[in-house]
């Protein structure tokens, strides 16, 4: 995340804004932002970034795998990684981190209606996207992945995905939606996210 990731200016254009609108989420999976106060859509790195500030939901059901407010290998400290359990990315872990306070622990079950932590205002936002299977770090730094770590080049493919996803959840675009992403996708991630939850 940049140094100037608190004051990365808002995404407000009306083209931007028709992009997402125009799709109808499926029901598996929910906008995990729908109750953030202010949400900044900002870069697309190892995963995607945001600001603002309220309640974090899960994607849908999942099983907290970590839950911590100081992880010190991102700024902020905090860290959950949950797995999926049902819909097109079952099994695939998403990772939410940097200023966060978790609301849940390890080994909870949650579901898209689950508040899993809260974005506190005065920090650089949050990060969230793919995890490696292990709930280390970010998939992107895998070999698989095209071993892309916090240094870039971004966006990544990895959270380029992710941010689709997001996106036809509901989700406003990242600001560097547009760019060219580096690395690979792992095989394991759907490329089609509209015909992947349309078909479960």
């Amino acid at each position: 995340m940049p140094a100037g990731h608190a004051s990365a200016t808002r995404y407000a254009s009306k083209a931007s804004a028709s992009q997402h609108t125009d799709r109808q989420p499926a029901a598996v999976y929910k906008n995990p932002f729908r109750d953030i106060s202010g949400l900044i859509p900002e870069r697309i790195d190892q995963g995607v970034d945001f600001g603002g500030t309220g309640p974090i939901y899960a994607l849908g059901d999942a099983v907290v795998t970590s839950a911590t407010a100081a992880n010190y290998g991102w700024p902020g400290g905090g860290w959950i990684t949950y797995q999926l359990t049902d819909g097109p990315a079952k099994g695939l872990k998403v990772f939410v981190a940097e200023y966060i306070r978790p609301t849940v622990s390890a080994g909870q079950h949650v579901t898209a209606d689950t508040v899993i932590a809260n974005m506190y205002p005065g920090g650089g936002g949050i990060e969230t996207g793919w995890a490696m299977a292990s709930g280390f770090t970010a998939e992107s730094q895998l070999a698989e992945a095209g071993g892309i770590s916090g240094s870039g080049p971004f966006p990544t493919k990895v959270g380029l995905n992710f941010e689709e996803l997001l996106q036809y959840l509901g989700v406003p675009p990242a600001n560097n939606f547009g760019d060219s992403p580096a690395g690979l996708l792992p095989a394991k991630y759907p490329a089609d996210w509209r015909s992947a939850l349309n078909s479960s």
